[in-house]
């Protein structure tokens, strides 16, 4: 009998407004750096719902008319483990930007030079997709016994 699959899901939004983007300046736990806003998806609620929540939670903005970018997807062979992040970006936005909130600071940053900025290395292969056309999918298989990414695959639409 095969062991059971573990699931978790999560979402991603990149909010633009002109040549700027909004980046949390996370400086906790093991995932610091400029992140776009995003987090795990509750049940039952859908994808989407689920990043216009944690862009409200994490920013205060307001989010609409999001548009699906891709998925991307750390899988651990040895503990049976797929984590799947849900991929957005918008333009669409009303609200202020919170000073703070528990997950970093919300910054406009400035597109061309977010990826100058430390972050983290799946962001910075996701980063770029975000403003093409079309969708992708990234999958990243973890290396347990090394305790870091293994082999990458990408694909586009």
């Amino acid at each position: 009998m095969s062991k059971p699959i573990h699931y978790k899901f999560w979402t991603l939004c990149m909010v633009q407004d002109g040549d700027f983007i909004l980046l949390l300046d996370r400086q906790h736990d093991h995932f610091k750096g400029f992140i776009p806003p995003g987090g795990k998806v509750e049940f039952p609620e859908s994808f989407t719902d689920a990043a216009i929540r944690e862009v409200k939670e994490e920013t205060g903005l307001d989010v609409s008319d999001l548009i699906f970018k891709g998925l991307y997807e750390y899988v651990n062979p040895v503990k049976h483990d797929r984590y799947i992040i849900f991929n957005y970006w918008t333009d669409t936005f009303i609200g202020t930007i919170k000073e703070e909130t528990r997950e970093g600071k919300p910054v406009w940053v400035h597109k061309e030079e977010a990826l100058h900025l430390p972050m983290q290395s799946s962001i910075k292969r996701r980063f770029p997709l975000f403003f093409e056309e079309g969708t992708f999918e990234i999958q990243v298989e973890w290396d347990e016994e090394n305790n870091k990414e293994g082999n990458v695959r990408m694909r586009r639409t």
